[in-house]
Parts: structure tokens; C-alpha cells; sequence
């Protein structure tokens, strides 16, 4: 697509993207020219798109890039973090046409066979700037060809049920329970709570078979299964709404070492005990500060969340603190062989610094 289509584009195919408290940022539809509602959050970081929209931790939500340009490298099957595209919709601020050797798609023909909505023409720096000072918000998105009023929009974006109380891991979790590759020293059992395709690969790059299960099997089933580990993976919106994966994961402890990250890591607090409420504006994106507290080593990590852990019990303990807003950001049982990151040490995208947390869980299973 060439800078004359774009143009026109932008006085033909005009959209909106208004919030729950009035506020109106308008653009131009690509993608599929369906209307859609979500919460609208800010991802800060300046590349790996296709891996933010395979995010399964990201269903629900309208994902704002604060990169100006986006697109600029395609898309491709290889670059996929799960089976298909969970996030109810992009908003960007300028649309580049792609042009790299490893492109098989452009992001718009990506958002339109997954059937995904998109805005671009957005000033997403102002956006970004309203996130921060009023938090992340319900929204509603019309792109498509018909008529909607700007207070009607609003309207929508109120009414709509938001993410609060709702369980949305068991709607992006795999129904049936799969092996990710054929042999491994270690046998470890994943909690697809909406797992990324690179924990498993990172898991299996350490010699282990890895089994992935569905969000809701119970502990007994697991078990059944003779792992040497279990992994609870990230996933999406309020862990407060998982009644169940916290039961599990106490019939779970002191059986066999856990790990989590993400969701599994509020999952292991709350199954212990430990609070957890809403941040602000969330942490999203790949340039976040977290310090180990018991090495006092700093890692930039990658981050997808809008909860976080509060008030642990004294069974937990803190070891990872954000150092941007001084938040939990890993913890461990004092008596039990588990563990856990509220950050992405896998990545995909983002920096690679807290990877030898894997290494740590292998090492908890020689044990």
C-alpha cells in the first residue's frame, strides 16, 4: 500500500476510538471493519507487534502501541505466540506498508483473517498520556461503515461488562490436552491458562517433555500424569475469577515443584493466601525494571498485566520488586518447591535478562 492509498484511506475510512469517561480519539479503520468493546491499555514496546496480537494474555483488550510506526516488517507464521489472534483490537498511529524478507502478510491482511479490527491515524501519545493519568478504561472502537454518534459510542464503551470478575483464561486455554514435543529428561505439566508458544519452547530447549493441559483439569489429573514439575502459565484478565486454578494449585504444593508466570504467579499467591487488586494503568511493554531481592541483581523485563499481588502471607516470600512503582514481581514458598514472576522471562518480545529462571526450575526438579 502505497502514501497516495493511505491518504485516502484516511479521509474515506474514518473511526473512533472512544473511552468510558467521554473521551474521543479518532482515525481511520483498517483490518476487519467490525465494532468491538474492550479495555483499552498502552504497550511501550517499539517492536514485536505480531507477538503482542498472539498474546492470549492480552483477549479483551484494545491494545495501543506507543511506537509511532507500525507495520513495517509484515507478519509472518513463524513469529506466532499462540494458535491465533486473542486481543479484541489494535489501535497504532501511523501504518507503514511492509517491506522485510521474512514477510508473508502485511498486519492488515494479518488483522483481517484473523478477523480482528484495527484504528491507525490515532495520536497515540496522547492516548498514552490519558491512560496514565486516568487509568486503563472500558472503550468501544467503530470502524465500521455504519453511522454511530460519538456519545453513543461512549455509551458502549460504558456498558460494556469490562474484565473485572470475568474468566477469561478458560476461553483462550487449548481444550484438549496436547504433548509439545516427544521426549525430555524432565516430564512437565503446563497450565495453559493462555500460555505463549515460547515458555514451551524455552522449557523444552532445557530437555523437557512438556504436556499442556487445559485451564481447568484438576490436580488429581495432573498428577496421574507422574510430572517432575508443573508450570503455570500467563494468561489473561482478573485471577480473582480462577476459583478453581487456585484449588488445584494447593493440592498441587509440596507434591511437586511449581513455577509460574504471569497469571500462574497470582495464582500461586492467591492459593497461598496473598491479596491481589488492580494497578492503575498496568504494566505493558518490555522495558521494565525488576530487582532480585535476594541477589540484588537488576533485570529489564517484558510485561502484560493489569493485577498485582498484595499483602503476602508469611508462608511467601517477596524476592522481585518493579522498580518503577515498587510492585510484587516474584515471590517463593518458604517450605514448598514452588516459585514465581509476575514478568515474561521468556520474552517474545522483549529482553532476554531473566531467562535463567528456567534454569532455576530445572534445577528445583533435580532436586
Amino acid at each position: 500500500m502505497d502514501r497516495k492509498e493511505l491518504w485516502k484511506r484516511q479521509r474515506e475510512r474514518k473511526a473512533f476510538l472512544a473511552l468510558a469517561d467521554g473521551t474521543v480519539f479518532h482515525g481511520y479503520s483498517f483490518g476487519c471493519p467490525q465494532d468491538s468493546a474492550g479495555e483499552a491499555v498502552f504497550n511501550t514496546g517499539m517492536t514485536g507487534y505480531q507477538e503482542i496480537l498472539s498474546d492470549p494474555s492480552y483477549a479483551g483488550q484494545f491494545v495501543a502501541l506507543t511506537t509511532a510506526e507500525v507495520g513495517n516488517y509484515g507478519c509472518c507464521r513463524e513469529d506466532m505466540e499462540s494458535r491465533k489472534v486473542f486481543l479484541n483490537a489494535l489501535v497504532i498511529q501511523e501504518l507503514n506498508e511492509a517491506s522485510n524478507f521474512r514477510s508473508e502478510e502485511s498486519l492488515e491482511e494479518f488483522l483481517l483473517r484473523n478477523g480482528k479490527p484495527g484504528i491507525a491515524g490515532v495520536d497515540t501519545r496522547a492516548l498514552t498520556l490519558h491512560l496514565r493519568e486516568h487509568g486503563s478504561q472500558k472503550a468501544f472502537l467503530h470502524v465500521s461503515e455504519e453511522f454511530l454518534p460519538e456519545e453513543e459510542g461512549v455509551a458502549l464503551a460504558k456498558a460494556w461488562e469490562g474484565l473485572d470478575g470475568k474468566d477469561y483464561a478458560s476461553k483462550v486455554s487449548t481444550e484438549e490436552k496436547y504433548d509439545w514435543n516427544e521426549t525430555g529428561k524432565y516430564h512437565v505439566v503446563v497450565y495453559d491458562f493462555g500460555v505463549k508458544y515460547n515458555i514451551l519452547r524455552e522449557l523444552a530447549k532445557r530437555d523437557a517433555f512438556v504436556t499442556v493441559v487445559p485451564a481447568k483439569t484438576p490436580a488429581s489429573e495432573v498428577l496421574a500424569l507422574q510430572p517432575d514439575g508443573v508450570f503455570l502459565s500467563n494468561g489473561p484478565a482478573d485471577p480473582s475469577a480462577l476459583p478453581y486454578a487456585s484449588e488445584n494449585i494447593r493440592a498441587l504444593l509440596g507434591k511437586v515443584p511449581i513455577m509460574g508466570i504471569c497469571l500462574g504467579h497470582q495464582l500461586l499467591g492467591i492459593a497461598c493466601g496473598a491479596k491481589c487488586g488492580r494497578l492503575k494503568f498496568g504494566h505493558h511493554g518490555c522495558n521494565h525494571p525488576v530487582k532480585n531481592l535476594l541477589t540484588g541483581e537488576v533485570a529489564i523485563s517484558s510485561q502484560n498485566h493489569n493485577y498485582a499481588l498484595r499483602e503476602l502471607p508469611e508462608e511467601l516470600e517477596l524476592t522481585h520488586v518493579n522498580l518503577n512503582d515498587g510492585s510484587c514481581e516474584g515471590l517463593r514458598h518458604k517450605s514448598c518447591p514452588a516459585f514465581s514472576v509476575q514478568f515474561h522471562p521468556e520474552a517474545s518480545p522483549g529482553p532476554h535478562d531473566a531467562q535463567n529462571l528456567f534454569d532455576e526450575f530445572i534445577h528445583s526438579m533435580e532436586k
